[in-house]
Formats: structure tokens, sequence, C-alpha cells
């Protein structure tokens, strides 16, 4: 861990990104469903719009000067001015929202199986898809995804492991094991679970949290432990 932040631990994450200098998270819950940009060293939140009650906030994704934010079963993304949070327009999609990333080429959507969709950020139209795999069988329940440098970092829902994914074949280059970063005795919910990761790649800094958790943190990763394996030490080298 290189630094740990305040982060409201009433905020459901769904999703989580890093663009131009702020940080923007997407929450969800029925009725409690929101977009906010975020002040990194305070946590406080800088900006906010509401998403409509009827909606289930999921993954975002920046792409230009906009942001897109999944929903989870309604088939819609919202699109926004990333400045103003200004409604732009929607775009409908099949299945269910899960996560959004980013590769500065398309879009890349997960529903929960093991396969990630490219998609084209104007139309959603689908461009490619790959089969998530870890030594050949499939790895479902991705949740939320960022590319950080050249792969997909992509976490497995109600896991503190982290999923390095390859963009070109799907296959799991290796895992990231977060246990004990955020101590299961010191959350408040069952589904205070990781599911926030966001990359500066600027400053080459890689951000995680969880929904409902109090901490957002900066970490490093290492390798360790055995083939494939990389941790994350719970003890801060700064705080």
């Amino acid at each position: 861990m290189v630094h740990s932040y305040p982060h409201d631990p009433h905020a459901f994450t769904q999703g989580l990104v890093y663009a131009n200098g702020h940080l923007y998270e997407s929450t969800g819950l029925q009725g409690h469903s929101s977009l906010r940009m975020l002040d990194l060293e305070t946590g406080r939140v800088l900006q906010e719009l509401p998403v409509p009650s009827q909606y289930f906030a999921e993954g975002l994704a920046a792409w230009g000067s906009m942001l897109i934010q999944l929903t989870w079963k309604a088939h819609t993304a919202f699109v926004y001015d990333r400045f103003s949070f200004r409604e732009l327009r929607t775009l409908s999609y099949e299945g269910e929202g899960w996560g959004l990333a980013a590769d500065g080429k398309s879009l890349i959507f997960r529903d929960g199986t093991a396969q990630l969709w490219f998609l084209d950020p104007a139309t959603f139209h689908e461009l490619r898809r790959i089969t998530v795999k870890d030594h050949g069988r499939p790895v479902t329940e991705l949740n939320e995804l960022e590319m950080v440098r050249g792969e997909i970092y992509a976490n497995v829902w109600h896991s503190d492991r982290i999923a390095r994914v390859s963009p070109v074949s799907g296959k799991v280059l290796g895992w990231i094991d977060l246990t004990g970063l955020m101590p299961r005795a010191e959350r408040t919910d069952p589904e205070a679970v990781l599911n926030g990761i966001a990359y500066d790649a600027a400053h080459d800094r890689l951000f995680v949290t969880g929904k409902l958790w109090p901490r957002l943190f900066e970490i490093k990763i290492v390798r360790g432990g055995g083939k494939g394996l990389q941790r994350v030490s719970a003890k801060p080298t700064a705080q």
C-alpha cells in the first residue's frame, strides 16, 4: 500500500475511473445510484448527479470528454459531458451491465459471464469478443474493469482477487491478491466487497476500493507467493 485515502462508507461503488487529474465514481443501489467526482486526498464529493431512481447504476468509463455509465438490468448506458455532468444521450445494449473500461480504441463491456465485449463507443455495436479463461477454464463474475499498462484488470465479485487479462486472447496472465487490504472484520455489510479499480496512466498510480469501504487505496503490485500470484501488502509505506 502506497497511500490510504478517505472514501465515503455509504458509497456502493460500482465503477471507478481516473481521468485528467480527477477521480470519478459510479455508485449503485436502486434509488441511491449516482455519478460523482471525488477529491482524492479527502474523499469529498466535489460534484454529484443522482441517477433516476428506476436505475441501478453499474460500471463507468471515460471516453474523451465524456463519461459513460452502465445500468444493471435496464439495458441502458448514460453518456455525460465529463465536465458538467450534463446527460448527452443514452445507448442501448443487451444483457446485464456490470463492468466497463476503455482501451483507446473501444469500450470493454462485462455482463457477469466469462466474456468481454469490445464495443464501438459511438453506437455500442459489437466489434469483437473474448472469453476470459484461467488454465483453460472460463472465469465468471468478473466485475469492475480497468485497462492498466496494456492489460485488462478485472476483479472477481465477492472475492479479494483481481485478474490480469490479455485483451487479445482473454487468457488470465496472473492474479493480484488483495487479501487483508480491507479486513473483513472492518466491513459493515456482506456486500462490502472489492469493486473499484482506477489507473492514473500519467503517473503510473493504481487505485482500488470497494462497495461501502471507508478507504480508497493506492497500491503497488509486487510478485510473491507463487507463480502468477502477485500480492499487495496491507502495511502502508505512507499514510
